[in-house]
């Protein structure tokens, strides 16, 4: 709303400074400290509401050192997170622009998806909480929406590196860069590859070319798929205080760096990645959403005084899948989110060698010594806050590794 404003203050009245909020890096830098500042002020606000209506978290008893003191610690956090992503989001971003509309329909439907499942496990006092398949059902609705968004939306374009080199010096002349004209394309980025793309349509067109048109038939499942693994992933990582949270802060600034290149012409043809037009403006909304997890990690940090829930972890794994598919960055996905990644797959080992040996040897058997793989450290005895910490270092080395590999070709 502020930046139409200001647009408006200055084509009518010429009012001097106006012009800084059509720079993306200004209204990116508002959107953080009016974030932080909302989550922080106004999350005790709602953590004292959460308390008054006793909405507490219900703890089963696992054996994990410490637990018994979390009972009854305030859940649906997530609350926060939202308010304080959606707030500076409505205030400084272009609403016009197809991908924040994306991004805030992807919060509020994740949003209520894990308020439901919280409500249930809270006042239902049902602790299984809304059935799984109401869950995957709701992750593939996203996924369809998003994925018929990127492919359908004439808005959500790339604009491809000039091959001919009398065309790329006619467009230097031009004062531009070695870019092509917008256009749609199923283009996404892959790392230690030469050429640095993969093209969805690939994958039906080597039947016939005139399939591509039918590379939605592929594309979308694809982005389905995205969604459900990322939402599920970050929702199993909440498991400790502080630890889903800062993974999540370190992933989204990374997504928030390859959004601003990518949306920068002159940016992306110096580094030679895919320019992705409208998509810097995604940038104000992820500076938001950082703000926001960091502002909730001080009350989520040990001891924590709120938990996300499943209003937060869902939500926050399906922002952070839309806007890895939106930069064109998915496929670095098990790279960058390497730590939801290898929670999901350490429940994935720990469930199947338990099933597989119960039925061979009559007793089920463990690899871990708990899963989600956080709780096995905890059953070796380290302290919550020293496995957050260490998880964060590692989640830090996997953004720079994923950063290195658009360089590693």
């Amino acid at each position: 709303m502020l930046y139409y404003l200001f647009q408006f203050l200055e084509e009518q009245y010429e009012l001097p400074g106006a012009q800084i909020f059509q720079f993306i890096s200004f209204r990116a830098a508002l959107a953080i400290i009016l974030s932080l500042l909302i989550s922080t002020i106004f999350g005790k606000r709602i953590i004292n509401f959460l308390q008054k209506k006793q909405v507490g978290e219900s703890v089963r008893e696992l054996g994990l050192q410490g637990q018994s003191e979390k009972a009854g610690t305030p859940t649906m956090g997530g609350i926060i997170i939202i308010l304080a992503t959606l707030v500076p989001v409505v205030l400084l971003a272009k609403l016009d622009n197809v991908y924040v509309w994306l991004l805030i329909i992807t919060t509020i439907w994740m949003g209520i998806i894990g308020f439901i499942d919280d409500y249930i496990k809270t006042f239902k006092k049902n602790k299984e909480g809304l059935k799984g398949r109401f869950k995957v059902i709701g992750q593939v609705g996203l996924g369809v929406i998003v994925g018929a968004t990127m492919y359908f939306h004439p808005d959500i374009t790339v604009k491809e590196q000039v091959k001919d080199e009398v065309a790329q010096v006619e467009l230097t002349d031009t004062k531009t860069t070695n870019f092509e004209s917008e256009k749609k394309s199923t283009k996404t980025t892959i790392p230690f590859v030469k050429n640095n793309e993969f093209d969805y349509s690939s994958l039906i067109t080597w039947i016939d070319a005139d399939y591509a048109k039918y590379a939605w038939v592929i594309f979308i499942p694809i982005v389905i798929f995205i969604v459900t693994a990322v939402s599920n992933g970050a929702n199993l990582t909440d498991g400790i205080d502080g630890l889903a949270a800062g993974t999540s802060a370190i992933i989204v600034l990374t997504l928030g760096l390859f959004a601003w290149v990518s949306g920068n012409i002159f940016f992306s043809d110096y580094l030679n990645v895919m320019n992705i037009p409208h998509s810097g403006e995604m940038t104000v909304y992820i500076a938001a959403f950082a703000g926001a997890l960091v502002g909730f990690l001080w009350y989520n940090t040990f001891p924590a005084q709120v938990f996300m829930g499943d209003t937060g972890s869902l939500t926050i794994g399906g922002i952070i899948a839309v806007l890895a598919i939106a930069t064109r960055k998915e496929l670095l996905i098990p790279i960058l989110c390497g730590i939801f990644l290898i929670e999901n797959l350490s429940v994935v080992m720990q469930v199947s060698w338990f099933k597989y040996t119960r039925k061979k040897f009559g007793e089920g058997r463990r690899i871990f010594l708990m899963s989600p793989l956080h709780h096995h450290y905890q059953k070796k005895g380290h302290h919550e806050s020293k496995i957050v910490v260490r998880f964060w270092i590692v989640g830090i080395l996997l953004a720079v590794i994923t950063i290195v590999t658009l360089k590693l070709r």
